[in-house]
């Protein structure tokens, strides 16, 4: 399905269906699959309900994590179930905020996490700069990822998505971006101006036939780029290797440029600006003196990763997440060859039972 279609027919009925338990299970299981490929960090948009979960969940597994309580106050297609009254969306997330931000020693931080501009108001949108300017904190959301998507915002507001976000004050070093594929050379402008980070989610963005990012554009205006999965729905893993070989590839061949995005940039990608985005820059995704333990190891002695010569380019092209060995956060490893703190055979007999119990309460179209 495209954006919209998958949003409306599919996703939105399966979020309203979820429970504490299916929340807190499914969060889980993704941390899981995380350490075990050697992610260290996440920065997630949550669930309108039970968001709390999601932060016992990253709490549990031990790793670094940005996550924040999904806001909705507005949309035509949306159960009633995920839409909320500006004041009780601002609410909640101030009381997560100050229950979650800096826990687990510090691993845990919140963020406001607005939808995108189709389901949050512009008082509910003005709020979340507002409040995230005066908690320091950031924002994340998604924007320009379909053409209809981009229609209907500029049906709207008479604006493109990104230029609607800036006219608001969201657009600054604090805002996460995920997609920003139909953007214009004004939006660019924008984005490089109020340096804001793009996260390119290049499976999820074939998967649901969205387009292809001008990621190219973006590093050319020293705009900061980082990966991103956008979760399993839309991608079916959350595998940060495949993300780094698509991201490698697909811009090639849709510039039929074989130099465009060279693997030390992808890998770049992957680490030094995702630091960068979440204002780590220097303490993540480097390994030196003073930066922090934050460290996945991969071994290289299987047949598809054998011989090479580059190491960088073995691990963009040829590693997978099945290779990582080891996975470190905070100096605590958390996976050596198998999960230390979690137990994987538990989680996914859970998580069996919470998806047979989602779909029974899913609403019936």
């Amino acid at each position: 399905m495209s954006l919209l279609d998958w949003l409306t027919k599919r996703i939105y009925l399966l979020e309203a269906a979820h429970s504490a338990s299916s929340v807190y299970w499914s969060a889980l299981l993704t941390c899981a699959e995380m350490i075990q490929g050697g992610t260290t960090t996440v920065v997630d948009m949550g669930t309108v309900h039970h968001a709390d979960q999601s932060f016992h969940a990253l709490s549990r597994s031990g790793m670094r994590g940005y996550s924040g309580k999904m806001l909705m106050d507005i949309h035509d297609s949306a159960p009633d179930e995920l839409i909320e009254s500006r004041h009780k969306a601002l609410s909640e997330s101030r009381h997560l905020l100050k229950e979650w931000h800096g826990a687990n020693d510090g691993l845990l931080s919140y963020l406001f996490a607005p939808r995108f501009a189709l389901s949050c108001s512009e008082e509910l949108l003005s709020g979340i700069v507002e409040l995230a300017t005066r908690e320091g904190t950031l924002i994340h959301t998604h924007a320009a990822e379909n053409q209809d998507e981009v229609a209907m915002v500029r049906e709207r507001t008479g604006m493109g998505n990104v230029e609607y976000l800036s006219s608001l004050g969201l657009l600054s070093p604090r805002l996460l971006l995920a997609h920003c594929i139909w953007v214009n050379t004004r939006e660019v402008a924008l984005l490089q101006r109020y340096r804001t980070t793009v996260l390119h989610c290049p499976i999820a963005n074939l998967k649901l036939a969205s387009g292809i990012a001008p990621v190219p554009r973006f590093l050319e205006r020293g705009i900061n780029v980082s990966l991103g999965s956008d979760g399993a729905a839309c991608n079916n893993t959350i595998d940060m290797f495949n993300e780094m070989r698509f991201a490698a590839l697909l811009h090639k061949v849709h510039s039929f440029d074989p130099t465009v995005i060279p693997a030390q940039t992808t890998l770049d990608m992957a680490t030094i600006h995702g630091a960068r985005a979440i204002g780590m820059e220097g303490k993540l995704g480097v390994i030196r003196p003073g930066a922090l333990a934050d460290i996945a190891v991969v071994d290289p002695r299987e047949s598809h990763m054998m011989p090479f010569s580059d190491p960088v380019s073995a691990l963009v092209y040829a590693a997978r997440a099945s290779d990582v060995v080891l996975t470190m956060v905070n100096g605590t490893i958390l996976f050596d060859g198998q999960l230390c703190h979690l137990d994987e055979s538990r989680i996914i007999e859970e998580t069996i039972v919470q998806r047979d119990e989602v779909l029974e309460r899913m609403p019936k179209e």
